[in-house]
């Protein structure tokens, strides 16, 4: 799809790529809320939380461009579009998307967009799904008895058929953490396995973590097929994988159910305290 923009005009605007967390809305940036609250249009990713969805102005224009797995409501390109327009037409523009737009989020692919069509753009950080899931699961990223390093990679895409440095990822001393994995759980568990990593590697996988709805589907890596496939697994989910997923139970704190209550409580804090 090719660009269009508007000869002989300047945008009037700005844009706001902004990172929403993995999902409570306590956990979303002062420096992103205040940016919320501005905003003229948002267009949003299906990944942000209601809660958070809610603090957009009633007067802002909202946009809804999510894309998941076989439910994609704009193409890239769309949405890469809708992003120069809306600058040329108003003057604060945010880019909401789940987590930190700069993983796995494509930020950088729309930013070059803006380049491109000369408009005027600022980048506000999210917190991760992967630090945000695994800190609400109990499970720490890295250890030293358990995992010396940490790989981030995405399981969306045909991994079948596509490279997969299945040898690097098999490292028994690192934690690997797969987004978007759950359509391809059973040829991430055979990559790894052949690879070398074993069978009985404790794995986790967590739905809507950092929410009221928060689920943990633990088992081994042998047995990743099987629990990518219960029936209450919810998206969206990540997927953790190492010796860091034993410490789950010892360092289980978080308490879903009372989390509903919490944010009702604390969202008047948070819309006086961040301004």
């Amino acid at each position: 799809m090719e660009l269009v923009s508007m000869p002989g005009q300047q945008a009037k605007g700005k844009v706001w790529l902004v990172g929403a967390g993995p999902g409570d809305v306590e956990l979303l940036t002062v420096k992103a809320y205040r940016i919320l609250k501005q905003a003229d249009v948002v267009l949003y990713d299906a990944l942000v939380s209601q809660d958070i969805q809610d603090l957009i102005p009633h007067g802002a224009e909202k946009i809804a461009v999510g894309k998941r797995a076989g439910k994609h409501s704009a193409s890239q390109d769309e949405i890469n579009q809708l992003l120069v327009t809306k600058a040329y037409t108003r003057k604060n523009v945010v880019r909401l998307k789940g987590g930190d737009p700069f993983i796995f989020g494509r930020g950088g692919e729309e930013l070059q967009t803006l380049v491109e069509a000369g408009v005027t753009f600022e980048v506000v950080p999210g917190i991760t799904a992967a630090s945000g899931t695994s800190a609400y699961a109990g499970i720490p990223l890295t250890h030293r008895d358990h995992a010396q390093g940490v790989t981030f990679i995405t399981g969306h895409c045909q991994l079948a058929s596509r490279p997969m440095d299945w040898q690097g990822y098999a490292n028994p001393n690192n934690t690997l953490v797969v987004y978007m994995g759950i359509l391809n759980a059973d040829v991430i568990s055979k990559g790894l396995i052949n690879a070398g990593r074993g069978a009985d590697t404790p794995v986790a996988i967590v739905s809507k973590a950092t929410t009221q709805d928060q689920q943990r589907f633990i088992g081994t890596l042998g047995e990743l097929g099987q629990l990518a496939a219960d029936p209450a697994l919810e998206m969206p989910a990540l997927m953790i994988i190492g010796e860091v997923v034993t410490l789950a139970d010892t360092l289980n704190w978080f308490q879903p159910q009372s989390t509903q209550d919490n944010a009702k409580v604390n969202q008047g804090a948070v819309s006086v305290n961040a301004l």
